[in-house]
């Protein structure tokens, strides 16, 4: 039986312009503890799909998690644009706190 991560990226390598699955990948490989890898993948979400807000700020997240605070920034403020641009105020709410959290 495949893992929860294997069937992930069986879904990306079917459709790599598939923002959920590629998003739910890097989840995956944060929870695992890899952060290079989840950082790769929501890079990719973000450059592939910029709209996908709360990819900004799960890698965030990461980002500050391990201590790489003005890339932090840098992408909380992407994600700020993003959220509003998409008009998600629960996203927004969420990116701003976290940029709060590490200013």
């Amino acid at each position: 039986m495949s893992s929860r991560r294997e069937k992930l990226e069986e879904f990306v390598a079917a459709d790599p312009g598939d923002s959920f699955s590629r998003y739910a990948l890097a989840l995956e490989f944060e929870k695992e503890g890899d952060d290079a890898n989840a950082v790769l993948q929501f890079r990719e979400v973000i450059g592939r799909d910029p709209s996908y807000v709360a990819a900004y700020y799960h890698l965030g997240k990461v980002l500050a998690r391990t201590g790489h605070l003005d890339e932090a920034r840098e992408v909380y403020g992407k994600g700020l644009l993003a959220a509003t641009a998409a008009n998600d105020q629960r996203t927004l709410a969420e990116i701003q706190d976290a940029l709060n959290a590490i200013s």
